[in-house]
């Protein structure tokens, strides 16, 4: 992890809420009180963020995938950027409910997807009325916003990584029912011990969550990277084993 509290500093990652909206769970996670507001005790940020790096990296090495959930204005933009590349689902609209909990549901509307583009490709759409292609072109494109990042997600992730635990309870609390292993940035309102691994930090500025998100991303990589290494070296073995 390429990663120091100069720079952690620099991204204002260190910056938590006023005192007044403090958690008491986040109590072990605050350095200091400054003008009203609570400062992150960075090297407890540092500490968290690479357990958190290590579990991802394990997740991802036996080839399940992380689901990305940051709905909030100022974070949708970094995710995708960081976390698209890497071919991970992520949900930066509203939350559909039931996402984890009623997968088979979900699971219908992404067929419903892929039904109506066979219709548009094999020209069958074509035989339809006006209002009625209008209707179908409405409803793809409603569950393209919606479900398009995970339309390819055949079964659940293998964990979920949120950005902002207060604002995406809904998602904490499926992923909690399923056995889904959490992690999150949570900042000094939010209660740290909803999730399996929290990462301290300042989830409501822009510099600090690109900086946290480029670190898992660039793990998620590296593990992906080892992944595709050692599976082209079992594929040399074998094929070796084969030739004598």
């Amino acid at each position: 992890m390429n990663l120091d509290i100069k720079k952690l500093l620099n991204a204002g990652v260190h910056f938590g809420h006023l005192t007044r909206k403090r958690h008491p769970n986040m109590v072990p996670y605050i350095f200091m009180e400054k003008d009203g507001t609570h400062i992150i005790d960075l090297n407890q940020t540092i500490s968290k963020l690479e357990e958190s790096l290590t579990a991802l990296k394990k997740i991802t090495k036996t080839g399940r995938r992380i689901l990305f959930v940051a709905t909030k204005k100022q974070a949708k933009d970094i995710l995708i950027k960081h976390i698209k590349p890497l071919g991970m689902p992520y949900i930066t609209e509203r939350w559909p409910g039931g996402m984890l909990t009623n997968f088979v549901t979900i699971r219908k509307a992404v067929k419903k997807m892929a039904q109506i583009d066979k219709m548009k490709e094999d020209g069958t759409i074509s035989t339809l009325s006006k209002r009625e292609r209008l209707q179908l072109d409405r409803k793809r494109e409603k569950l393209e916003k919606d479900l398009g990042s995970i339309s390819d997600m055949n079964r659940l992730p293998g964990a979920i990584f949120i950005v902002d635990i207060v604002k995406e309870k809904i998602a904490i609390l499926e992923a909690k029912k399923l056995g889904i292993p959490t992690f999150a940035m949570v900042d000094t309102n939010s209660d740290p011990n909803l999730v399996d691994f929290p990462v301290p930090s300042n989830d409501d500025a822009s510099k600090s969550i690109d900086i946290i998100l480029s670190q898992v991303a660039d793990a998620i990589k590296e593990s992906l990277n080892d992944r595709e290494k050692e599976s082209e070296t079992k594929t040399k073995e074998k094929v070796s084993e084969k030739s004598k």
